[in-house]
C-alpha cells in the first residue's frame, strides 16, 4: 500500500520549493521531511526528486504527484457523504496564465469558491507552457493555449484572449516615426512577461522579422501595462485589460492588423472527482460570458 504521508511530503517539497518550507507547511522539521522522501525513494528503489540544477520531481515523482492530486479530490467527494472525514477547508491547485487572473478569472470562479468552500493555489505560468505542470503532476487542472490534453486528462475550449501591440503616442513617435520595419523592430524596446512568453516573437514573425530584439522583462500583468503607459516599451497586452487606457487615448494600437487571438483551454484529470467536474461545468457554462469578458 502507498503511504500517503510520504507522498504528501513530496507534494509539499515541490509546491513550496524546498524542504524547510515544506516542513513549515506540514508542521514538521526539515529532517522529518527529508526522512519521508528518503523512505519513499528506498521503497521505490529510485529517486523521486532531482536537486540540480533545480528542485524538480523525477518521472517517478511526477506519477506520484499526479496520483496524489486525484486522490485529494476524490477524498473531498467522499467527505460529502462522510462529513467526519472532511478537513475544514480544501485546496485546489491550478496552473493559469497571469493575464486571465488579471482579467476574467476571479469573476468566473467567485461563487464556486464560496459555495464549495474551496481555497485556490494558483500557479502562474505562461499560457503556452502551463500544461507542463499537468504533465509533472503538480496541479489538478490547467488553463493554457494548447488543445491537446496529456494522457488521462480532458481539455475543453473556453474562448480566447485578444492581444494587441500597444504603446503610447510618444513611444511610437520616438521608435516608429515612419512605420514598422526590420530596423525599427530590432531597436525598439519591447516588454515581455517572461522567458517563456512567445507572444512578442509571434508578433515579430507576423512582420517577417525573426532577428534579435531589445526587451524589458516584466513578470507582472499590471506592471506590464504600467511599463507601456510610461513609454518604457511596447508589448502584447490583452484588449480587455487595456480597454480603459485605450478609451482614454493613453495607449494606442501600433499595428491594428497584427492582433493575436490566443485560445484558452481548460485541462483537468478525468478521474479527479466531483469538485473538479463541478468547476469544469461552471467554466463551460460561462464560456460565452468569458468570451465577452475577453474581447
Amino acid at each position: 500500500m502507498l503511504d500517503y504521508k510520504l507522498v504528501q511530503a513530496l507534494a509539499a517539497v515541490i509546491e513550496n520549493g524546498g524542504f524547510e518550507r515544506a516542513g513549515d507547511a506540514l508542521g514538521l522539521t526539515q529532517s522529518a521531511i527529508s526522512q519521508r522522501i528518503k523512505s519513499m525513494e528506498v521503497r521505490l528503489g529510485q529517486p523521486v526528486i532531482t536537486r540540480h540544477p533545480e528542485l524538480r520531481p523525477t518521472p517517478a515523482g511526477q506519477k506520484l504527484l499526479n496520483h496524489f492530486q486525484q486522490v485529494q479530490l476524490l477524498e473531498r467527494d467522499l467527505a460529502r457523504n462522510l462529513p467526519a472525514l472532511a478537513e475544514q477547508t480544501s485546496r485546489l491547485r491550478i496552473a493559469i496564465n497571469a493575464d486571465s487572473v488579471a482579467t476574467w478569472w476571479a469573476s468566473a470562479v467567485a461563487e464556486f469558491c464560496r459555495t464549495e468552500d474551496i481555497l485556490l493555489d494558483l500557479v502562474i505560468e505562461d499560457q503556452d507552457v502551463g500544461l507542463r505542470r499537468m504533465r509533472e503532476g503538480d496541479v489538478a487542472a490547467c488553463l493554457c493555449s494548447s488543445p491537446h490534453p496529456v494522457a488521462g486528462a480532458r481539455a475543453v475550449p473556453l474562448g480566447s484572449i485578444l492581444y494587441r501591440p500597444l504603446a503610447t503616442h510618444q513611444y511610437i513617435e520616438r521608435y516608429f516615426p515612419d512605420g514598422i520595419d526590420a530596423g525599427t523592430l530590432a531597436k525598439a524596446p519591447a516588454i515581455i512577461y517572461g522567458p517563456n512568453d512567445q507572444l512578442q516573437q509571434r508578433f515579430l514573425t507576423g512582420f517577417g522579422y525573426n532577428g534579435s530584439f531589445r526587451y524589458h522583462l516584466c513578470p507582472s500583468s499590471e506592471g506590464f501595462v504600467r511599463f507601456a503607459i510610461a513609454s518604457i516599451g511596447y508589448g502584447m497586452i490583452p484588449e480587455i485589460q487595456a480597454r480603459h487606457w485605450l478609451d482614454q487615448g493613453l495607449l494606442v494600437d501600433l499595428a491594428p492588423d497584427h492582433a493575436l487571438d490566443v485560445p484558452l483551454y481548460w485541462h483537468f484529470w478525468r478521474h479527479s472527482g466531483e469538485t473538479l467536474k463541478s468547476l469544469t461545468r461552471l467554466l463551460e457554462s460561462h464560456s460565452e460570458r468569458i468570451q465577452q469578458w475577453t474581447i
